[in-house]
């Protein structure tokens, strides 16, 4: 039986040959050389974002960004429950307490309105996680943290190319950050980027990236040695990632154009099911422009979710859940004291009844029919 796998990472063709240079041409492999700047400056001049830093993963971008902005233990940090762990779990590392905010009604994306109410004088930052590649209402946000003074945080890890009225994700909160995942747009196996809007951050930001010395000065010849003088840690990803990941980003107009491609395929053959009220497809907001990241249905209930991921990978056809709300996991039960465990009623109903289709380049025309068709014979079965 031929299958349709969730995921199938999409080769450009020039990564083995980027990588061998990398290797075999340049004197510098370990990292921040000619690859790492180069994929920064693209960062920088495509997406507008004032500082990029590659780091060797979306998490690593995180914790560095809870480092940066110098948490504390018993600092509040506000942080989407319909998420993955990584997202809270930078901010628990320094000591922060979480408290978790739930999903919008008709969308996965951190409601603003429930951030307003859970914001205190403790509260540091609001961490904002552009689901599906759908940017956050960032107006509602940025105007909540200037009122209260707290920095925002882009976890755009799903989000490379997102745009939100007019800007791109990962350049309107304080910082960012990127996932190349595998399963991403555009990937390196594993890679991330660090995103610094706020100038204030910049030059601390390359000393922790730096394992705490000022070895980045030094690169460029501003100091006649390097020394330890903060914390920080191993970030930087090698030459050899970033060789892999110029090659994807040299093709992110080819990548991104076939995905929303799919993207609308897919909306355009369930619409008739959503319109006999069997399922429910994605409500992209107003001013949000996405990135044809994911496509998710939402189904009446947990049951008839399961049931039909069941019938889908019985003909060969893989389809995915999606998070667990974070507030109710077994870490946050063990430690009431790090967890502000209160009910996010949206993401429990995201976490039961949503359902993500195959999404990658090289998905056929003819395995999206088939995938629509499959969907459509559960119900008329």
């Amino acid at each position: 039986m031929e299958t349709i796998p969730f995921n199938k990472p999409f080769l450009c063709g020039k990564e083995f040959a980027y990588i061998e240079d990398a290797v075999v041409n340049k004197l510098k492999i370990s990292g921040n050389g000619e690859y790492s700047q180069w994929c920064q400056k693209f960062f920088e001049e495509r997406f507008g974002i004032h500082k990029a830093l590659l780091t060797t993963s979306c998490t690593d971008a995180l914790e560095m960004a809870a480092i940066l902005i110098d948490i504390q233990p018993g600092d509040e940090v506000i942080v989407p429950s319909f998420t993955f762990v990584s997202t809270a779990n930078a901010f628990v590392l320094r000591g922060a307490r979480i408290v978790f905010a739930d999903s919008c009604v008709d969308f996965p994306n951190i409601d603003p309105v429930d951030v307003a109410r859970k914001i205190t004088k403790r509260t540091r930052a609001i961490v904002v996680v552009h689901y599906a590649g759908v940017v956050c209402d960032m107006h509602a946000i940025q105007a909540l943290a200037e009122a209260n003074q707290l920095v925002v945080i882009e976890d755009a890890a799903q989000a490379v190319d997102s745009q939100f009225d007019g800007r791109y994700a990962g350049s309107i909160g304080d910082l960012s950050a990127f996932s190349f995942h595998e399963t991403k747009n555009v990937i390196a196996g594993e890679g991330g980027l660090l995103g610094i809007n706020n100038p204030k951050y910049e030059a601390r930001a390359e000393i922790i990236w730096e394992k705490g010395t000022n070895r980045s000065a030094f690169s460029r010849g501003e100091l006649a040695k390097y020394s330890w003088i903060d914390i920080g840690s191993s970030f930087l990803p090698s030459e050899v990632t970033a060789a892999f990941l110029r090659a994807q980003l040299e093709r992110i107009e080819t990548i991104q154009n076939r995905r929303k491609e799919i993207w609308n395929n897919y909306y355009g053959l369930l619409k008739r099911l959503e319109e006999r009220g069997l399922l429910a497809l994605p409500q992209i907001p107003p001013l949000a422009e996405q990135n044809g990241h994911m496509f998710f249905i939402m189904m009446p209930d947990s049951q008839t979710r399961d049931e039909l991921k069941n019938y889908m990978g019985a003909r060969g056809i893989s389809a995915v859940t999606h998070y667990l709300p974070l507030e109710s996991s077994p870490f946050a039960e063990k430690h009431p004291e790090l967890i502000e465990r209160m009910m996010c009623p949206n993401s429990l109903r995201f976490s039961q009844c949503l359902m993500r289709l195959p999404l990658f380049f090289a998905l056929t025309q003819k395995e999206i029919e088939t995938i629509a068709d499959t969907i459509e014979s559960f119900y008329d079965s």
